[in-house]
């Protein structure tokens, strides 16, 4: 996956489907799990949609670009990945059995 993502479309509110599209124009589809806010600004947190066997999420820094428009950069630092999903993994405890 391209490390910024263009574009986000919601395709069934109720769903939790998001799509992405990489750089490369290719649409990736996503379950939407979390928004996480760490350090002043806020991660998402998704699911890959097509692996119902996935064990690893995806998290990008939300960006807004203005009051209406959001975009998504990927991130390589390790301790920030760590310390985000950290909180994601406190938050959701309770209800997800995490390995």
């Amino acid at each position: 996956m391209a490390d910024e993502i263009k574009n986000i479309n919601a395709e069934d509110e109720e769903s939790n489907i998001i799509v992405l599209e990489d750089d490369l124009g290719n649409e990736v589809e996503f379950e939407y799990l979390d928004v996480i806010e760490y350090e002043g600004e806020e991660y998402i947190l998704l699911l890959p949609a097509d692996d119902e066997e996935a064990d690893e999420v995806l998290i990008l820094k939300i960006v807004s670009l203005d009051d209406e428009t959001e975009s998504f950069e990927g991130i390589e630092d390790q301790e920030l990945l760590d310390a985000v999903f950290a909180i994601f993994k406190d938050k959701w405890k309770d209800e997800i059995d995490f390995e």
